[in-house]
């Protein structure tokens, strides 16, 4: 059974995402598919429209064989980071063939040129990335330029494109893992990664779908851009009080934070760099009263600069709602990989994919959760408590919902 690798967030699953999924099967000739999907705590730094399980539920009803969740420690990361992470977890199944990314340039070409003079992180580059940070550029303005300087034939404006950086990190990651696995890419269409507008009749992106959700405060209006499923999903868990999430409803939690640690504390935080622990401390002065519904909009508006981008504040505020230290996300311990493969759920061809991963897989396959297992597993459960906090009534077992829940097993679709 041939099996093509995915990365996905399905923030919700879109039509997009389905063709893609598509796509993937048909160029890869692959059978069956394994989604190594973010748990709760996205790669921009937010917290996922809706939680894990139904997510994970999206992808299966969708045709996915197996989902593995992408831990925290990774899933809200810089690119770099959180393409290791996935592809380790993908390289650890030991079941899987290919690896199909959507890019913005289609051409694989590029960028695997790319990723062959990058993957020894040449000195020449660290160079040109300190120059163009020193000159003011947020970081993914100085990678693009920088890389744009090295290696002929990868344009600045391309690599500046999010899922054509996203591509170059996984092409360098399968490069420092060893993989055996094969990359592909497929053109993305139609709507932009970031694009709000919506501009097609069945394709808008996720951000564009997000928004329209959260301007009508209903599910009306998505109908044309997502699976029925998707929508009847939604609709399960907006009507339980379980969505939608987004920043504002960890704003008590986030402020109880920020207002708890001092600012030599708040440097401990992951993320926290070249003292922003201080202008934390500045813009929450100059926050207007807490009630207007906008307080973590307000924050980084006041957070934002040139250098620091929204995502990269979004990615430290999360840090710091989650606790997660330096210590505890440090390069040492993420250069390792994913040190589990925690699974959400599978069909029956998944069933027959975990049969193989038995003894294939490098590293535990976990199905059932208990404490002790990888510290990287804590944080994921804790994780989960800290997204219940957003729910409209959660009880204890969402706080502590993935003691209680089991891999989400579906027969067919």
């Amino acid at each position: 059974m041939r099996t093509v690798g995915l990365i996905v967030e399905y923030n919700p699953l879109h039509n997009g995402h389905y063709y893609h999924y598509q796509q993937s099967k048909k160029t890869t000739n692959c059978d069956a598919a394994i989604c190594v999907m973010s748990g709760h705590f996205l790669q921009r730094g937010e917290p996922a429209l809706v939680n894990k399980w139904a997510r994970a539920e999206m992808a299966l009803r969708m045709g996915a064989d197996l989902v593995l969740e992408l831990p925290v420690a990774y899933s809200a990361q810089p690119a770099e980071w959180f393409a290791f992470g996935a592809v380790s977890a993908l390289d650890a199944c030991g079941v899987v063939d290919n690896l199909c990314f959507g890019s913005e340039s289609g051409d694989i070409g590029w960028l695997d040129a790319a990723a062959d003079a990058l993957q020894q992180e040449p000195e020449h580059l660290r160079l040109l990335l300190q120059g163009e940070l020193k000159r003011g550029a947020a970081y993914p303005a100085a990678f693009s330029r920088a890389v744009s300087q090295l290696v002929p034939g990868a344009r600045e404006e391309e690599l500046a494109r999010p899922n054509n950086t996203l591509g170059l990190h996984y092409l360098i990651a399968l490069r420092r893992l060893g993989s055996d696995i094969v990359p592909q890419t497929i053109t993305r269409t139609k709507a932009e990664y970031n694009q709000l507008n919506i501009t097609d009749k069945q394709i808008a992106s996720a951000t564009a779908i997000r928004k329209l959700l959260f301007e009508a405060q209903t599910l009306e209006g998505i109908g044309p851009f997502v699976p029925d499923y998707t929508r009847s999903i939604l609709e399960r868990e907006w009507n339980a009080g379980r969505a939608p999430i987004n920043w504002e409803k960890f704003a008590r939690p986030l402020m109880l934070q920020l207002l708890h640690h001092s600012p030599e504390q708040l440097a401990g935080f992951h993320e926290v760099t070249e003292g922003l622990e201080h202008r934390i401390r500045r813009a929450i002065a100059e926050l207007p009263p807490l009630t207007g519904g906008a307080v973590v909009e307000g924050l980084l508006d006041r957070l934002k600069t040139r250098r620091y981008t929204r995502t990269k504040l979004q990615r430290m505020l999360m840090r710091i709602l989650l606790n997660h230290s330096k210590q505890q996300l440090a390069a040492d311990v993420l250069r390792e990989g994913v040190p589990y493969l925690r699974v959400l759920g599978f069909t029956e061809n998944g069933r027959k994919l975990l049969k193989r991963m038995k003894t294939a897989a490098k590293v535990p396959i976990v199905t059932k959760v208990t404490d002790g297992i990888s510290p990287l597993l804590d944080l994921d459960i804790r994780a989960t408590s800290v997204y219940a906090l957003g729910y409209d009534r959660p009880g204890h077992r969402d706080l502590f919902r993935d003691y209680f829940e089991q891999p989400l097993y579906i027969a067919s679709v």
